[in-house]
């Protein structure tokens, strides 16, 4: 009786099978099209989406797997809410759910011009938010570009430069910045706080962790990454006035600043970039002028050593940003631009550019004025201690 039962029970399953399909059983190992993952404002709501066709059109992916699942060969599955979500349980199968979404909206030509559903939108129609909400932290590499190393410098000074830090290269140099009113998404104006006029950019690449992680091996390191997105770290260099406790450079006034954290303009996972160490081609342009470029054969530190030496100080979460640091061209190289100056002016539009990823795109607006009550003890404009 039990033998006659299970020889039903696999005839049955075996029929089932048939039914539906294999796409029931096993889930896509592959995506027929590169994709990217962002936040965007769609109907006033923060909505994760992929962007897809040459950074042209933004799915809803929530929306678009629903309309899948009512497909029968579909198991039901409940898509993250955030995009932290998404980077937690992306190598833990949702990857491939992503993948199934992706495959069936090609192959029932839900991308193509006319056939385009409610829940796919065209970049241009949504506002791109920064695409996590928010890091836990935001690790940053400083002087990690051999050209950075030496701003202003000639060429004699700065290939004697280069040869001394080859030779002593030590550790990598870490900061943190903050996260929740620092990171800004493409569009957002950056905010040059009142009085701080010596206001400077570097566009870097961030590395997006996927995986916990501590003491990670520069050569597992890419095991633990999600993917890469574009940065810029906008840094304050006015300094601090004289008086008080001085132990140097006051990294919280050069890195703290609201805004000073622009991200994005989305994620891309690693599968569809490749090694950054190869690939990595980044700029940054105001106003026109480009200022900044460099690629990745200019680091000092290569991304999986910058890996392995964040995770020996602190444990790393799904969600994390390491930036892995700018070339030269910065301010402090008093790069000649339109206006004439070594530092941000309000009014000008910069952009900050890596191949493969995407431009984040922002105008820089002066802060007029503080409020009237405050009694003295914040941040005062740098011309009340030093001299233009």
């Amino acid at each position: 009786m039990k033998r006659k039962y299970l020889l039903d029970l696999a005839c049955m399953t075996l029929l089932l099978l048939q039914l539906v399909g294999a796409e029931a059983v096993a889930q896509a190992m592959e995506s027929v099209e590169p994709f990217k993952v962002g936040t965007f404002a769609i109907d006033d709501e923060p909505t994760v989406g992929l962007v897809m066709r040459d950074d042209q059109l933004v799915v809803d992916l929530a929306a678009a797997n629903r309309a899948m699942e009512l497909q029968t060969q579909y198991v039901p599955m409940q898509m993250p809410s955030d995009m932290l979500g998404l980077i937690e349980q992306y190598e833990y199968g949702l990857k491939f759910r992503i993948y199934e979404v992706v495959n069936w909206l090609v192959s029932e030509g839900l991308l193509e011009n006319g056939n385009l559903p409610g829940w796919g939108h065209p970049v241009s129609s949504v506002d791109i938010m920064a695409p996590i909400q928010y890091p836990s932290k935001i690790m940053n590499a400083a002087v990690n570009f051999y050209t950075h190393a030496c701003e202003g410098c000639n060429d004699d000074e700065l290939q004697a430069r280069i040869q001394e830090r080859r030779a002593n290269r030590g550790v990598p140099y870490l900061f943190l910045k903050p996260t929740r009113g620092a990171v800004i998404g493409d569009g957002d104006d950056i905010i040059m706080p009142f009085g701080r006029d010596q206001i400077e950019w570097e566009v870097e690449m961030a590395i997006v962790f996927g995986r916990t992680g501590k003491y990670i091996a520069a050569g597992n390191a890419y095991d633990h990454v999600f993917g890469y997105m574009v940065a810029m770290d906008i840094s304050d260099r006015g300094g601090r006035p004289p008086g008080g406790f001085s132990g140097g450079t006051d990294w919280f006034v050069g890195k703290g600043h609201d805004t000073f954290a622009p991200q994005g303009p989305w994620i891309v996972p690693k599968e569809f970039y490749g090694d950054p160490m190869e690939r990595l081609h980044q700029t940054l342009v105001i106003d026109g002028v480009t200022v900044q470029e460099a690629r990745a054969g200019d680091m000092i530190h290569n991304i999986p050593e910058l890996i392995e030496y964040a995770s020996s100080l602190i444990t790393v979460f799904p969600g994390d940003v390491l930036q892995s640091g700018t070339s030269g061209g910065t301010g402090a190289g008093r790069v000649q631009r339109a206006t004439g100056s070594g530092f941000l002016v309000d009014g000008e539009t910069i952009s900050a550019s890596i191949d493969g990823i995407g431009t984040l795109t922002h105008t820089v607006r002066a802060e007029q004025s503080v409020p009237a009550d405050l009694s003295g003890a914040q941040l005062p404009p740098v011309r009340t201690y030093r001299n233009p």
